[in-house]
């Protein structure tokens, strides 16, 4: 039945539909909605990026002897914020312009006691990225540290560059 149907035979078109009718009607509304919402979020952005590099953060810590990282949905926001900074501001730095520096964002996320944040930026995929920061000694260092049992991931793109992605990634215990 369509609406055009409905509205021929009634003066009220939406009280006579049937209820099917109605239900698809109204699932076609909320499907348009949603399609409306992706199109506000920032390129490419993703808070996540913790679990599809699970394997390799496990992989690299094995490699080295240590307890896996586990995903963890507080440092992933924690990340996402400084990945969208980043991205907002077109490059990477460890501070905002919003005055606020790596400690300041980790406590304002309640996040306690040990804590380090990689960050990069450019066109790579996680092999990419973690094989980068495993060649750089304080990035490297960060990632291999046993104090740290958590991490968060995560991206934003920027839309002036096709590909380009900040990436932020806060360790903590």
């Amino acid at each position: 039945m369509t609406l055009s149907d409905s509205t021929a035979r009634s003066p009220t078109p939406l009280l006579s539909m049937d209820r099917r009718a109605l239900l698809r009607f109204g699932g076609f509304g909320a499907l348009a909605l949603l399609a409306g919402c992706g199109t506000m979020r920032p390129t490419g952005e993703s808070g996540g990026s913790s679990a599809a590099a699970s394997g390799i953060v496990s992989g690299i810590r094995s490699g080295a002897g240590l307890t896996a990282l586990s995903p963890d949905a507080q440092l992933e926001q924690a990340a996402l914020q400084q990945a969208r900074y980043m991205a907002s501001a077109g490059r990477m730095e460890h501070t905002t312009g919003w005055g606020k520096d790596f400690a300041a964002r980790v406590s304002d996320n309640g996040i306690k006691g040990a804590a380090a944040e990689n960050i990069a930026q450019g066109r790579m995929d996680l092999t990419r990225l973690f094989d980068m920061w495993m060649n750089s000694p304080p990035h490297r260092r960060n990632m291999l540290d046993p104090r740290f049992t958590r991490f968060g991931l995560a991206y934003v793109g920027d839309a002036s560059r096709p590909g380009w992605r900040y990436w932020a990634l806060v360790l903590g215990k």
